[in-house]
């Protein structure tokens, strides 16, 4: 019979606990929807839809200090596929940057040996995605290219540098947060390092600014609440070093861009956030704490809507969402106008301790509708946004509506829609000031909550006492499982399911910490936790018996345990019959686990055990012939007389009645050995048979070993380790002894592999752990401190027969190959209980082939995809789902930023230029089509796409911003620099009279009232304008750019200041100036040679171009680039969604092909039938000797 062998195979994994404090910033929500934490030395991969660690990624030495995603922002193909990668800095200089799937280290850079202080992958270029840009310390600035691991470029700065951030509205500038203030850099590129040291400014901090102590007029009331934070900080950026006296620097915690709208900034303190106008360098809004609130920790802007997420020191976090309001008259008659940002929504705080407090707030990038909180215990919280429809308003703020779109386009009657499916989905854009929201009747007012929708909770604090259950057998392999008791410090006993890696039980069984646990059954184990010892050195021992099915627990020593000496080990029988519980200075006692009765408590005389084992030999045989003549007797007393005839049909059942009765019968015991060794290393041998006890045979001690610490005993083979990290391997059949030095020190533990042959020996030292094959006596693995990891071990056990288990100071429990190398492990190889949707998981192929299966299936005429979402695969499935909105809904679900990008603008003008009437193949490339008949102000792009938003709603925008920096200008350098904006806005009357405010002692004031003058004076035609452009020209050939377009600008010739600017560089500041003084063909025009210019191969950015001529209406030149570009798929899905207006069938043939290397033959067959006679030989090729070729293509063109 051929022997029948099972393994059951565990995965390579590490279970983590609480975090370590440089652990704190390590942590990023990635676009691939997947959360990166830092835990000590390693980092977990968590999927925040079903709350589970599916990767851990080792090969740190030093604790994670930086985790970073890789961005998003490019066009997938085979060649580019999507693909997981992460870029982690630790406390001693090195970066990983890794490949999550296979968990693998796709490269390792160190450049110095501090701690990693911000990492950031550049998105902003077209030509590379492997730029990875690091701050290491104290003041260096290095762009490394992520894949290869070279240095591209080094730039050093003056002071300590802490972090930075990049402005998301031009790549061009980023802004550093010094050890003293702020450094702005506004010439930044991949291809050489920073030319200037770029412009330091100064941070006053608000509650030691001067404005702090200026007494305020006696006329005006007192202000309270976030008007007197305001009033505190008039001026915040100063150019000059402010006096020590005045300020103590730095308490600045953050600071970041606001991806909502372009040039402003926030800064973070503990009691304020404070947003900036940059061009102003002045406060324009400031969120402050009222003295009894809870400080803030990190504030995370958004980019969909004008909203903060803040995360305060209690755990809270809370969303406040921007209204601009204009504020009741003051003493001064003025209307003082400021940003608001109103609490709408925060979740409940947690109970903050010495070792539990928060620590970092993400935010899920893709929806922003998703928070996870990251706790110093280990714990990671996920809170989802969700939305509260037609509830009461009681906090007394302006009702937040719903938008009545869903991806982009105007809901159907009867559309299905995923109304939390992201924060612009859930509430409308925010109003311009002083507008009244438009009514509407199909408008729903809404209210925001927080609901927890997921919790992952980590190891608790060592020390841990770990214990794996009994191995899997032939007999038990129906209903095995792999659980792993921890027994903790504060007296609970965690039990894992090693195959997922997830908590199976907590148990609360002791009041003091689990010193061991050993197992009885699959299902039931014995702990042992010992108190702190009073003056007279005795403890209260506790001894339990856990049932993990009920959870009963029982003391198994009864009454026994206080005031005793402590328990130092307890052992079971290999038959789970027995039980020693061996103390430190009293003799042992043997108990019967099977009844809890003490067979024996031993005399005083009893030598003191130093190591104990029990023997795996017993007369197991000869119990089971008892037990079979035990049955056989039953069975003969149950069946009488009268019933002989029938005992061949019964004798099953009978037996079967037998049998459990002998079992509950105590009578049967099998007889079993264990040996322990004394103080002198003296080996005694003990035999136990039911109630008796039997004294061995006794060895003396081998002088060659030290104190005997612990006993190890498998099949033929003893192994004695002692104090002075010698192994003796005893042969018991060969008779023969052999004794090993391992110069480790004291051997902690050891413990034999499970299976039947497997003689691997698995030993712990104080600085490690080892692996040794008892056959050859022969080290097979090794571990330690300082060498090949940086934790000491608490524990050590198998789990199964290749790999073992490890607890460790650091918090972890490690599961790993024998090896023993803390190697990550394959994420398919991993048993889910839940399943993960992570498009970035698949070969690329199939992550390909499923978007185009999720994009357009009209080859098989319903859609036919199982999604693990219900209402995700309701609505994709819904008829009325325009090719636009899916388009959209795709990408969001890969997370695909680049695609996110593109369709939000292609489908806002697609729609917009078509209720226009404006679109045709005639025209789409000629004359920019005029955005007179423009859609409604409710139904402009967002203000967080600039530049590519309508231009009345931008020109509204900047003239908002303009009163505003106007209300909080402070001195004559913010109002020039208002005056000069608001002669560019064309707004010649307030300009008059901010320049005539100047006063009679400043330097400036001939000037200014000349200017005055000039600007009241002038007319639009006559010789006037021939002299001042001939100035403005000279001007700006002398190097006063800015001066001569606003002369330009005054005789209406911005047409002429935007050329200028182009010509000078400045291509963000003409773009502004086309979009807010040019007609639509003058814009247009300037718009086009901003594309032309983001196309060349010096900028090389032209999807950013491509989204500019979207906003143009330029629909056949975007498709011409799309394919030029090789972007098959977006072009052909682009051209569909615009057939009537133009078709380009290169873009349809070439997406037929990249159909059918996926393998989907019908779609191929359907986009070759669009592209006319170019795709008939691809059809041929397609149903090459099918007869039915012409009727296919006949239905494919239907």
């Amino acid at each position: 019979m051929i022997p029948y062998t099972v393994n059951i195979k565990l995965a390579a994994r590490t279970l983590t606990g609480t975090l370590n404090l440089q652990n704190k910033t390590a942590v990023d929500w990635g676009w691939q929807g997947l959360i990166a934490q830092g835990c000590h030395s390693s980092i977990l991969i968590i999927d925040p839809r079903t709350a589970q660690t599916i990767q851990v990624l080792e090969k740190h030495k030093a604790n994670v200090v930086k985790v970073k995603w890789s961005r998003e922002n490019y066009y997938h193909n085979l060649s580019s596929p999507y693909c997981l990668r992460l870029a982690s800095g630790d406390a001693s200089g090195k970066i990983i940057v890794w490949d999550v799937v296979s968990g693998t280290a796709h490269c390792e850079i160190q450049e110095h040996s501090k701690p990693i202080q911000d990492l950031e992958w550049l998105w902003n270029q077209d030509a590379s995605r492997d730029l990875l840009l690091a701050i290491h310390p104290p003041n260096y600035i290095v762009l490394w290219n992520g894949d290869t691991g070279t240095k591209l470029w080094k730039k050093s700065y003056a002071e300590n540098i802490l972090s930075f951030s990049f402005d998301p509205f031009d790549p061009s500038n980023m802004a550093l947060l010094t050890s003293e203030g702020i450094v702005f850099i506004t010439d930044f590129s991949h291809s050489k390092p920073p030319g200037s040291a770029g412009k330091k400014v100064y941070i006053a901090s608000p509650h030691a600014s001067p404005a702090h102590t200026k007494p305020a007029p006696a006329a005006a009331p007192a202000p309270t609440g976030a008007k007197k934070a305001l009033n505190k900080v008039k001026v915040l950026i100063t150019n000059e070093k402010p006096t020590a006296e005045a300020v103590t620097l730095n308490d600045c915690l953050q600071l970041s861009y606001l991806p909502s709208k372009r040039n402003h900034m926030l800064l973070l303190y503990p009691r304020e956030i404070l947003i900036l106008d940059l061009e102003l360098s002045q406060t324009v809004g400031v969120v402050a704490i009222e003295r009894s609130g809870v400080p803030f920790i990190q504030v995370i802007p958004c980019a969909q809507r004008d909203a903060l997420y803040c995360l305060h020191e209690n755990g809270c976090i809370t969303l406040r969402v921007c209204r601009s309001t204009t504020a009741p008259e003051e003493a001064a008659g003025m209307n003082v106008q400021e940003l608001v940002y109103d609490l709408r929504s925060q979740c409940d705080a947690i109970r903050v301790t010495k070792t539990v407090r928060p620590y970092r707030m993400v935010i899920c990038p893709v929806n922003e509708n998703n928070a996870a909180l990251m706790v110093s215990d280990g714990r990671v919280m996920l809170w989802e946004l969700k939305l509260l429809i037609n509830a009461r308003n009681h906090s007394g703020l302006s009702p937040l509506y719903s938008p009545v779109s869903f991806c982009g386009a105007p809901l159907g009657p009867t559309q299905k829609r995923i109304q939390d499916l992201s924060l612009n989905s859930m509430i409308g854009q925010t109003l311009i000031a002083g507008e009244a929201p438009p009514p509407s009747s199909n408008q729903q007012e809404v209210q925001l909550k927080f609901l927890l929708t997921g919790l992952l909770s980590g190891l608790p604090l060592p020390p841990f006492a770990i214990r794996m259950c009994p191995p899997l057998t032939t007999k038990n392999i129906n209903y095995y499982q792999p659980l792993l008791a921890v027994g903790t410090s504060n007296g609970s006993v965690l039990v894992y399911n090693l195959t997922s890696g997830l908590l199976h039980k907590e148990l609360s069984v002791h009041s003091c910490e689990v010193r061991g646990i050993e197992w009885v059954s699959l299902t039931s184990f014995l702990s042992f936790a010992t108190s702190a010892p009073n003056n007279m050195g005795l403890v209260r021992n506790e001894l339990q018996h856990v049932d993990l099915p009920t959870g009963r627990c029982f003391a198994f020593r009864g009454e026994r345990g206080n005031d005793e000496p402590p328990i130092e080990m307890i052992k079971v029988s290999h038959l789970k019959q027995y039980l020693v519980v061996v103390f430190r200075d009293k003799p042992l006692e043997l108990w019967d686990i099977r009844t809890g009765t003490l067979l024996r408590e031993m005399a005083k005389n009893f030598p003191t055990v130093t190591a104990l084992e029990w023997s795996p030999s017993h007369n197991l045989k000869s119990l089971k012939k008892k037990q079979m003549a035990a049955r056989e007797a039953i069975a003969r007393q149950t069946v009488s007389d009268a019933e002989q005839t029938s005992v061949e049909s019964s004798v099953i059942s009978l037996l079967q009645d037998a049998e459990s009765k002998s079992e509950t019968s105590q009578a049967i015991s099998a007889r079993e050995h264990f040996v322990f060794t004394d103080t002198d290393g003296q080996v005694y041998h003990i035999t136990v048979e039911g109630n008796t006890v039997k004294d061995g045979a006794r060895i003396p001690p081998d002088g060659s070993m030290g104190s005997i610490a612990c006993i190890a005993w498998k099949g033929d083979t003893l192994v004695l380790g002692d104090v002075d990290g010698n192994l003796n391997f005893w042969d018991l059949k060969a008779r023969l002894s052999r004794g090993i030095p391992t110069h480790r020190g004291w051997v902690k533990k050891i413990r034999f592999a499970p299976g039947k042959g497997n003689q691997k020996l698995l030993v712990m030292y104080t600085d490690g752990a080892e692996v040794w094959d008892t056959k050859e006596v022969q080290m097979v693995s090794s571990m330690r401190i300082g060498r090949n990891m940086n934790y000491r071990v608490l524990d050590i056990d198998w789990c199964t027969s290749d790999k073992v288990v490890l607890a460790s100071d650091d918090g972890c429990i490690r599961v790993l190959e024998m090896a023993m190398k803390s190697a990550s492990y394959r994420m398919d190889e991993q048993d889910l209980t839940d399943p993960v949707w992570c498009p970035y998981l698949l070969v690329p192929r199939a992550a390909l082939t499923l978007k185009a299966f999720l994009l357009l299936q009209p080859w098989s005429g319903t859609f036919t995809m199982d999604i693990t979402q219900i209402d995700m695969k309701s609505v994709l499935q819904d008829p009325e789902l325009s090719l636009l909105q899916r388009c959209l809904l795709v990408s969001r679900l890969f997370g695909d930023e680049s695609d996110l990008h593109f369709w939000t603008v292609a489908s806002h003008y697609l729609q917009s230029f078509a209720q226009a009437r404006q679109l045709s193949v005639s025209n789409a490339e000629g004359h920019a089509q005029s955005e007179g008949s423009q859609p409604s102000p409710q139904n402009h792009l967002d203000i967080c796409h600039d530049v590519l938003c309508e231009s009345f709603y931008f020109q509204k925008f900047q003239l908002d911003r303009v009163h505003l920096q106007e209300v909080k200008r402070s001195s004559y350098e913010h109002t020039k620099k208002c005056a000069d904006q608001l002669l560019l806005l064309g707004q010649t009357d307030r300009a008059v009279q901010l320049l005539l405010e100047t006063s009679a002692d400043n330097t400036s004031y001939y000037c200014d009232s000349l200017k005055a003058c000039l600007v009241t004076t002038i007319t639009s035609s006559g010789p006037s304008q021939s002299t001042i452009k001939l100035v403005a020209t000279n001007m700006i050939a002398n190097g006063k750019l800015a001066e001569g377009v606003q002369l330009l600008c005054l005789i209406d010739k911005a047409a002429d200041a935007c050329r200028y600017l182009q010509t000078y560089g400045e291509w963000n500041r003409a773009a502004w100036l086309a979009k807010v003084r040019l007609n639509p063909a003058e814009s247009a025009d300037v718009l086009k040679r901003w594309a032309e210019h983001l196309c060349s191969p010096q900028v090389n950015q032209k999807s950013k171009a491509i989204l500019v001529l979207l906003s143009l209406g330029c629909f056949h030149k975007v498709g011409e680039m799309l394919h030029s570009m090789r972007q098959f798929d977006r072009a052909a899905l682009f051209i569909e969604a615009c057939l009537k207006y133009g078709v380009m069938e290169t873009a349809f043939l070439d997406y037929a092909r990249l159909l059918r290397s996926l393998g989907l033959r019908e779609g191929a067959a359907l986009w070759a039938s669009r592209a006319g006679t170019a795709g008939q030989q691809l059809m041929e090729e397609l149903f090459q000797g099918e007869g039915d070729l012409v009727e296919y293509f006949a239905v494919c063109m239907l």
